[in-house]
């Protein structure tokens, strides 16, 4: 994709070159075509690379598009390139992060479990926040029709949850699990007592739960599923998703239905993360542009372009959700989710993340065996 500061960039380079070429002309002297580069063309360093880790949270979201509009900006107000690295899983971004050597100029989205796991090797850039919100919550949900009525009626039955070591997919729905009076045994790293999981990631979880009669539930991130939960049962179940969650006001606006079975306690949101080795003042200066960056800059130039990228009509997006058919609501669906989640990022440290750091402790994790 050509940004901004590339095109003015290059643009540039064309008006110099003519520029040059003119003046040649107009003095008379017999000077070649190509003409030397001045010092300055000849001295030019290219942008700095930045990798950037990817840690995947839902299978249908392309993470690099869904980031674009960031990457953007940084590289619109800094000399940088910003080459985005998709990992499978989030232990798969942990292990990355752990490759990072001292003269890598590495950033990465992680889950806040991350933090808990190796706090040496990396230093919190800020904490990512939703539209004012820096808490997010976990869920365990089932379908409508469902007999499970509480948390104790799933022993003996399957949980489709998120990665193992998603705080919110799983590490937040075992501890309540645990509080129910289930026996988690030695999960995540083994196999729960009392019930079994199926992890993949909150957006299978949550379909496979619903296509699948034999899970009983999902454990997942609140933005995976109350959207399909009627506002009605986070008001009474929980009074800190109705303050907090920037999820609440659009509760119960998805197909199918899901009942609510528990709500976590609030989660600090997740981080962007640095390389811990990396010591360079271009580091700093990336990290304050995150820090200051209006929100813009973590929004799509238009839903009509980023639908187009997504191989969507745009036209549907201007449809009454009535005139929708399934297969066109999913679409639309697709889009939406592709927006970047959060609106701001807000100075953060690991001592914000001592929440994960303690749930950890109260289930008896090694958080650097994960």
């Amino acid at each position: 994709m050509v940004n901004r500061r590339s095109y003015l960039k290059r643009l540039a380079a064309v008006t110099t070159v003519g520029t040059v070429g003119g003046l040649a002309g107009c003095s008379g002297e017999d000077e070649p075509e190509d003409a030397e580069q001045t010092e300055e063309e000849q001295t030019e360093e290219p942008p700095a690379e930045i990798t950037w880790i990817m840690n995947p949270a839902q299978e249908e979201i392309d993470i690099t598009v869904q980031y674009q509009p960031l990457f953007d900006y940084l590289e619109e107000n800094a000399d940088v390139k910003i080459n985005g690295q998709p990992t499978a899983s989030y232990s798969g971004t942990v292990q990355e992060l752990r490759r990072s050597e001292g003269g890598d100029r590495v950033f990465a989205d992680t889950s806040p479990g991350a933090v808990a796991q190796i706090p040496g090797e990396i230093d919190v850039t800020g904490m990512r926040i939703a539209y004012g919100a820096e808490k997010y919550f976990s869920l365990i949900t089932t379908t409508a029709d469902s007999d499970i009525e509480e948390l104790a009626d799933l022993e003996g039955e399957v949980i489709a949850t998120a990665a193992p070591t998603s705080v919110s997919g799983t590490l937040f729905p075992l501890y309540m699990l645990s509080n129910a009076g289930l026996d988690i045994g030695n999960a995540p790293g083994g196999s729960p007592a009392d019930f079994e999981i199926r992890a993949s990631d909150h957006t299978t979880a949550r379909k496979q739960m619903i296509e699948d009669d034999r899970i009983a539930a999902a454990a997942t991130g609140a933005f995976s599923t109350a959207a399909h939960v009627p506002q009605e049962q986070f008001d009474a179940m929980s009074e800190d998703f109705v303050d907090i969650s920037v999820e609440y006001d659009s509760a119960g606006e998805r197909e199918p239905e899901l009942q609510l079975l528990a709500v976590s306690e609030p989660i600090p949101r997740a981080p962007i993360v640095s390389n811990a080795a990396w010591d360079e003042s271009l580091k700093g200066e990336l990290r304050q542009l995150m820090i200051d960056a209006p929100q813009e800059a973590f929004e799509h130039e238009s839903q009509e372009l980023l639908a187009e990228e997504l191989g969507v009509d745009p036209a549907l997006l201007e449809k009454d959700e009535s005139e929708l058919t399934e297969a066109e609501q999913d679409s639309v669906e697709l889009v939406e989710d592709h927006g970047l989640w959060f609106s701001g990022v807000a100075p953060a440290s690991v001592e914000d993340y001592d929440p994960v750091s303690n749930l950890g402790q109260e289930l008896g994790l090694e958080w650097s065996d994960l």
